[in-house]
């Protein structure tokens, strides 16, 4: 019996249903939005499936795009910007109940390909201290703590 591949795990079909409901968050995102202005959301999407079957190991897919750092080197993308884009795949991925093992290989992936995108080195953010173990996280205050605004 053949080895199951991540791209077995969500199939061709529910890929492009993600990578949809993905691209229609980003492309009106109050925070990175803008940069999708004038962008062709269905080529983006065509590869982006390309990209991300081929790397969940889709038999018979090629990616027909430009290599990472030439398709976004006329962009000036910083590491917030980069981190933004994590945070909605992530939270797509979640709301389509994506299989785990396909969640971790994706994003993985995706931060692999940091450098290649973001000229913005060092920029990461400390969001979580799985991603960032060695960084000291402070616990946000607890909800029923006061907010103090003003002057003193």
């Amino acid at each position: 019996m053949k080895d199951s591949t991540l791209f077995d795990q969500i199939g061709g079909d529910k890929l492009r249903v993600v990578l949809t409901d993905f691209y229609d968050r980003l492309f009106v995102d109050v925070m990175i939005g803008f940069m999708f202005q004038g962008k062709s959301k269905p080529q983006l999407i065509d590869r982006e499936w390309q990209f991300t079957a081929g790397f969940l190991g889709a038999p018979d897919v090629t990616y027909t795009g430009r290599p990472m750092r030439t398709a976004h080197a006329q962009h000036t993308i910083f590491g917030g910007h980069f981190e933004r884009r994590l945070q909605v795949l992530r939270e797509t991925l979640a709301d389509h109940e994506v299989p785990e093992a396909v969640q971790k290989a994706w994003i993985d992936h995706t931060l692999a390909l940091r450098s290649q995108i973001t000229r913005d080195a060092g920029s990461e953010c400390a969001t979580t201290k799985e991603l960032h173990p060695k960084l000291s996280i402070a616990e946000p205050p607890p909800s029923d703590a006061p907010i103090k605004l003003g002057r003193k």
